[in-house]
């Protein structure tokens, strides 16, 4: 009887999800709706993980897993199983209706030989002269065919079989977990990629990008069903202007132009729009991180559901589920950043922060689309889009400059209404973090000569220089945006700020920012084999940890800023790899 009154719950909500995901009116205030199928592996994921307890447990396998059979007769299998009076399956019967009802996770994307890529491309690395690094340059070249994927055709079949979504292209994953295409990470391939001499590789994954924008009018977090509720910082016109600053490819500068500018749109919709009075009364306009999710992550369920059982009511436990989404759409999952109250996890107040680096990126898309509007003839969006760029710097340096600290701070809201709120130094917060100094990565701010010089001191006396390379925060939470963890694209987004002020004493830290990183990312290779995701900046030859899951590999962003900074800097023969 139990089990017929559960099955028809479930049919109850699967239908009612069908009904929702079908309308067409939706506000952008709205909260995305799900899918049948990520509603039913949601409730797979809660009993596999009564089932195998949480022991090496990952929740986002089992979002991940494709269908074998429609999902009513998977459905109708599961609420057949044979349950205990506490309703939970036995480990027998659990794995026996996987194996039979589920392809594995990753089925779904196979394997793809990327066409662009030889052992050695010609003219690769060539300040690379100590053959040990360059042996090792190699290897981490060759690491583009390991990670290069296609969506199966099976996908397209029955597209309803599969969380994973449809796109055009080859892709290359960051690895491991992560099994589709990301978007931030995807900067930081590419330009890898581009050391690679692997255009056509680069060019494929922002036509994926631009298709997730055609078909839901932005760049999704990932290419599953269960991100289509959040982006992630947007960095797909940096993609297109590092592709075409290589091949000159005007074409892709005007296929992407369109799908830029819906972009651009998407970011300065209400939701993600704070409107500050400064300290003379002007009224600037910037921009926030904001899911559209009220609801557990459906990739890590289970774990937000635990979180959120300190809450008592469903509007605070909807509020606390929007602002863990909104960390996540900030590629900063999870960090002190966030919290009103760090270190302590429930008090995430992501939506109540106006981010530094968001702002920057958003400041880049700008000057960025300018360009292209310009190379394509489009005078009139390139004049209009240097206007909003500078109504953005101006912004920047008022909301977010302390002239004391010399870094950029984030600023916190007093509430989240749409009404203009008056700033105040108090709302800045004055925890240091890599993010502070991200505004450098843009051209406005690298090439102020008495700006930099500011800067660069400020960022010698921070305490983020540790011996392998730039920590994330001063703040040991456990969170892996947080000390002692450091992060390739923050590494990276510094050292060419740096580097492209054209002072020599910046250009000197940056290089010595990169040497460290190399050589902390070839010491733990020697040791584990793998390239990792995030590293041990305390100690050199360590990889990271913390999180919400176990160290991941592979490494797509990794490799990628490994082979910019070699490119860029080299390893003099007589120059040793050691920490």
């Amino acid at each position: 009887m139990a089990n017929n009154f559960s099955y028809f719950l479930l049919t109850l909500l699967l239908l009612f999800t069908l009904t929702v995901t079908g309308s067409s009116s939706q506000s952008m205030d709205d909260v995305k709706p799900s899918t049948p199928l990520v509603s039913f592996l949601e409730i797979l994921q809660h009993t596999a993980f009564n089932t195998f307890g949480n022991s090496n447990f990952d929740p986002k396998t089992y979002v991940d897993l494709p269908l074998k059979f429609p999902l009513s007769v998977t459905d109708h299998a599961f609420h057949n199983l044979s349950k205990s009076s506490t309703g939970s399956v036995s480990v027998h019967d659990l794995n026996r209706f996987i194996e039979t009802y589920f392809h594995a996770a990753g089925h779904d994307l196979v394997y793809s030989d990327p066409e662009d890529f030889v052992p050695e491309p010609d003219g690769f690395l060539p300040k690379v002269k100590n053959p040990e690094v360059r042996a090792w340059a190699i290897k981490v070249h060759s690491l583009w065919k390991n990670l290069s994927r296609k969506v199966s055709s099976e996908v397209k079949t029955h597209p309803n079989y599969h969380t994973l979504l449809p796109v055009p292209g080859s892709v290359v994953i960051p690895g491991s977990r992560f099994r589709e295409v990301y978007y931030w990470d995807s900067y930081w391939v590419i330009r890898g990629l581009l050391v690679s001499k692997m255009y056509k590789t680069a060019k494929s994954i922002v036509t994926n990008l631009i298709s997730l924008i055609e078909e839901y009018g932005f760049v999704l977090n990932g290419a599953r069903a269960y991100y289509t509720n959040r982006s992630q910082p947007p960095l797909l016109s940096a993609m297109i202007y590092e592709i075409y600053a290589r091949t000159g490819d005007i074409e892709l500068v005007k296929r992407s132009l369109p799908a830029l500018l819906k972009e651009h749109e998407f970011w300065n919709s209400d939701i993600h729009k704070v409107n500050i009075s400064d300290a003379q009364g002007c009224t600037r306009t910037l921009n926030r991180y904001y899911a559209r999710w009220n609801k557990p992550r459906p990739e890590s369920s289970t774990m937000d559901k635990a979180s959120a059982s300190k809450f008592t009511t469903v509007s605070e436990k909807q509020h606390f589920y929007r602002e863990l989404a909104s960390a996540a759409e900030s590629g900063w999952d999870f960090s002190t950043r966030w919290m009103r109250h760090p270190p302590n996890f429930t008090t995430l107040s992501t939506t109540s922060v106006i981010p530094v680096d968001l702002n920057a990126f958003l400041l880049g898309m700008e000057l960025n689309i300018a360009f292209f509007a310009n190379v394509t003839g489009d005078n009139r969006t390139a004049e209009h889009f240097l206007q909003i760029s500078d109504v953005r710097k101006e912004a920047i340096n008022s909301v977010f400059w302390n002239a004391n600290m010399k870094q950029w701070l984030d600023s916190w809201l007093s509430n989240t209404t749409h009404e203009v709120q008056v700033w105040d130094t108090l709302h800045q917060n004055q925890n240091v973090f890599a993010s502070n100094f991200v505004p450098l990565w843009m051209k406005p701010f690298y090439s102020d000569a008495l700006l930099v010089s500011n800067v660069l001191k400020s960022l010698k006396t921070s305490g983020l220089l540790r011996a392998a390379g730039v920590a994330t925060s001063l703040s040991d939470s456990g969170q892996q945006w947080d000390f002692p963890n450091g992060w390739a694209p923050l590494q990276h987004m510094l050292v060419e700020g740096l580097i492209k002020s054209g002072l020599e004493e910046a250009r000197s830290l940056a290089e010595e920012i990169a040497i460290r990183w190399i050589t902390t990312n070839y010491i733990v290779y020697k040791k584990t084999g793998v390239m990792h995701e995030k590293f041990d900046v305390e100690h050199c030859g360590e990889f990271g940890g913390g999180g919400e899951y176990v160290p991941q590999t592979g490494f797509g962003w990794s490799n990628g800023v490994v082979l910019a900074f070699l490119e860029e800097f080299g390893w003099p023969e007589d120059r040793k790899i050691e920490c």
